[in-house]
């Protein structure tokens, strides 16, 4: 597993909280031989008996990147930072982890399951939100069975893939951004294609070594179609900085093999610009979005495929904290339904000039089922959640009663028997008993 730079920053622990059990009385034994003067030593068949269990809490945690499987409405998976692929098959009553023993990182950053064959799907490792606690991957995985099995394919280099977009008609051509490292300059960066399903790639959009990839999208009606945003952006120990003349927005007309740079295109802003979102419409091919991070930033649209822009909503609610959101999502059946992520979700049905929250926590991700716009999937930083009827005011979500919660701190009480204690991540204080055992 790749070394993450940020050494003196802490790492959240997920999958809830893990203890040993074997041991029902006490927590540590101390070895017969020693005496009173000794360190307390754990002898070798008291370690033989003891077996790691989860304790929970049952409480999702930080997730970056969900998808639906359009025409399976009941199937969803979404990325845990820290505790791999969980997937549902019954529209999110239940959620179990896929990839436990499979693949060698634990943070699932980015994924893509495949339109026109549901069975294959990708997973990207590593957290692209380049916050103060991250924990770096180890490239891509692929299943072709509907995450039963993974095989790696390729980016072992690269600390966290932003994005993975799978052709809409055809399985076999893939695209990847790759963020690279966080703290140093490194080669596996920007927009990869592979057209025999991940067995190669090509590098077809690169800057530099510290400009990243950080968003595709394709046009699903023209997938010729394409843009995408690198990122010039790095965090190391004691600081960290986003934004520079590497960073900048791309658009394709070949899918994907050559790019024109559309940075400075008319009503886009000048200056340095950092972190850019970008979605195209499924509704109007002419319709594209943009959040831009930019002293002047925000969020901008084009109704000419990129050529011109405007700035539509100038929020900070949408801007804020750019570094770890600026995430933007188009309704593909309403060209002037879009959403923007930040601290919440923000949906506009006016091409985005007005703005009401759609669902709150700290928000990474939006998937909207092209056949159901109804049917809408959320990532956040409380997990993976499911709405059938988000049209509605009295939207109702799934909930999100599975152990993924990343904890800072635990400890354990005098209580016999003992309680543990920890901080989740972005959520309260909780203690659970030792003596729970739970199954999943």
């Amino acid at each position: 597993m790749p070394r993450l730079p940020l050494r003196g920053l802490p790492l959240g622990l997920a999958i809830g909280v893990i203890f040993t059990a074997g041991l029902r009385m006490n927590p540590v034994a101390v070895s017969a031989q020693q005496s009173s003067s000794q360190a307390p030593t754990i002898g070798a068949e008291t370690l033989k008996g003891l077996a790691w269990r989860s304790i929970g809490p049952l409480r999702g945690g930080r997730s970056i990147t969900i998808s639906g499987v359009k025409g399976r409405p009941k199937d969803g998976y979404f990325g845990a930072t820290g505790g791999g692929l969980w997937k549902t098959t019954d529209g999110g009553e239940s959620w179990a982890p896929i990839t436990d023993g499979q693949i060698h990182s634990s943070s699932v950053g980015a994924l893509a399951v495949s339109e026109s064959n549901p069975d294959i799907l990708f997973i990207g490792m590593g957290e692209a939100c380049i916050r103060g606690n991250i924990q770096p991957g180890d490239g891509v995985y692929k299943s072709t069975d509907a995450g039963k099995t993974w095989t790696h394919v390729g980016f072992g280099e690269s600390q966290a893939i932003s994005k993975i977009r799978i052709h809409p008609s055809n399985p076999q051509i893939v695209f990847v951004a790759s963020f690279g490292r966080y703290g140093t300059p490194s080669e596996e960066r920007g927009i990869y294609k592979s057209t025999d399903g991940g067995a190669t790639w090509r590098r077809t959009l690169f800057r530099d070594p510290r400009t990243g990839g950080v968003d595709i999208s394709i046009d699903p009606h023209n997938p010729n179609v394409m843009f995408a945003a690198l990122w010039e952006a790095y965090r190391v120990e004691y600081q960290m900085s986003s934004g520079g003349p590497g960073s900048g927005l791309f658009k394709s007309t070949d899918g994907g093999e050559h790019w024109t740079e559309i940075t400075r295109n008319p009503g886009l802003p000048r200056g340095v610009v950092g972190k850019i979102g970008v979605a195209v419409s499924g509704a109007d091919s002419n319709r594209v979005y943009a959040i831009v991070e930019n002293e002047n930033g925000g969020l901008f649209s084009s109704d000419d495929g990129g050529a011109t822009w405007k700035l539509v909503n100038e929020g900070r609610n949408l801007r804020q904290r750019a570094f770890y959101y600026t995430h933007v999502t188009a309704d593909p059946k309403d060209k002037d339904t879009v959403y923007v992520l930040n601290v919440g979700t923000f949906k506009s049905t006016d091409g985005g000039k007005t703005m009401v929250n759609f669902a709150g926590g700290d928000s990474h991700d939006l998937w909207i089922d092209p056949d159901d716009t109804q049917h809408i999937m959320h990532a956040s930083d409380s997990g993976g959640a499911i709405t059938y009827n988000g049209a509605s005011p009295q939207r109702t979500w799934t909930s999100r009663d599975y152990a993924t919660g990343q904890f800072y701190h635990v400890v354990a009480t005098a209580h016999v028997p003992y309680h543990v204690c920890g901080a989740q991540q972005d959520s309260s204080t909780i203690c659970v008993p030792s003596e729970t055992n739970l199954t999943s």
